[in-house]
């Protein structure tokens, strides 16, 4: 049965404020959850403008149309070659290759272009620390990326283990590398949640037998997350401590 926080009460501010002011009440062993696996783009950070930017900056180099930020919204999520087929025209004749290696070098200048931690995860963060859950990040992020954003991001909080695509390592959906995290973080697999903002990170989920848990707020809508089996859907962060 999938659960969600009802949107008017968290427009309202009912379930916020109820989180912003007793988080003291949640104590470990009260918790649904032994540990938790995060997406990372769209997620825990929106780093939307900096992959559009890019990737729209390698187009216009060879000539071909760029796209809306919004639209890219839909385009990411499962790895730079397939977001490099997205944009590209249909009837595109050759291989994502250049495109793909025009991006990179163009993303290492553009990814702390509107980089952010969305509202309400460094407080998440800030608790689940002093809760002592062990946390950790996989992503299918480029991982050269991906550590140097978190170094830069999360260097407040102790993540157990970062992870994004890396050579010879299947991405996400697979649960090869969810399943490693797990034994890093030395929990079941049952006893982990694994959050994320898209179809992917909740098809991930239940390929490792985690429970998946949706967010709102990230790139996706909720009607994707549902479809995909999210067990709840947060539409804010701090709601990951009452599931």
């Amino acid at each position: 049965m999938r659960r969600q926080w009802p949107r008017n009460d968290v427009q309202r501010g009912a379930v916020l404020s109820r989180e912003a002011e007793k988080p003291e009440e949640v104590v470990r062993g009260s918790l649904s959850f032994k540990a938790v696996i995060f997406d990372f783009d769209g997620t825990l950070v929106d780093s939307l403008c900096g992959i559009a930017a890019a990737m729209n900056e390698a187009l216009g180099e060879m000539g071909l149309p760029e796209h809306t930020l919004e639209s890219y919204r839909a385009k990411v999520g499962e790895g730079v070659g397939i977001l490099a087929k997205r944009v590209l025209p249909e009837d595109w004749p050759g291989s994502t290759k250049e495109l793909i290696l025009r991006y990179r070098q163009h993303y290492r200048q553009r990814m702390w272009e509107s980089v952010r931690l969305y509202e309400g995860i460094p407080a998440l963060l800030d608790k689940l620390k002093e809760l002592k859950i062990p946390m950790a990040v996989l992503s299918n992020k480029g991982d050269e990326f991906i550590q140097l954003l978190s170094k830069g991001l999360l260097a407040s909080w102790a993540f157990a283990d970062i992870r994004g695509e890396r050579m010879g390592v299947p991405k996400k959906p697979d649960p090869t590398s969810a399943l490693e995290v797990a034994q890093t973080l030395r929990v079941k697999p049952e006893e982990t949640v694994f959050v994320g903002d898209t179809l992917v990170d909740m098809q991930t989920a239940h390929a490792a037998g985690m429970r998946a848990i949706g967010v709102s707020w990230g790139f996706r809508g909720e009607e994707e997350l549902h479809k995909a089996g999210a067990s709840f859907v947060l539409n804010a962060p701090l709601q990951l401590l009452y599931i």
